[in-house]
């Protein structure tokens, strides 16, 4: 017995450490999945060349990327990175249409 409670009940530290690591994993998979999500339907405006759609969709895009990074959830390179690779590819598709 422990201050009148049995040991057994008593969560030891690496227990509760456990569990708090597992709230993490989850959020953090959580909005990582919303970034794949938003950068899916980026690419797909693309491919259909629909460059306001497109638009659009890199502002949510680049917006998800930083609030990403602001969480904590990635490193602030590779939401730089990330967001390069999409502006490079909206700019590439739809330059050539606007020189037309």
């Amino acid at each position: 017995m422990f201050g009148g409670i049995p040991l057994s009940v008593k969560k030891t530290s690496a227990e509760k450490r456990h569990e708090e690591s597992e709230v993490r994993r989850l959020h953090n998979k959580a909005v990582k999945s919303e970034c794949r999500t938003f950068i899916r339907k980026f690419v797909e405006a693309v491919q259909k060349k629909d460059q306001k759609l497109a638009a659009e969709a890199l502002k949510k895009v680049q917006s998800e990327l930083d609030n990403a990074y602001r969480k904590g959830v990635i490193k602030r390179n590779a939401a730089s990175r990330k967001k390069s690779r999409m502006a490079h590819l909206y700019n590439v598709t739809f330059a050539a249409a606007a020189a037309n």
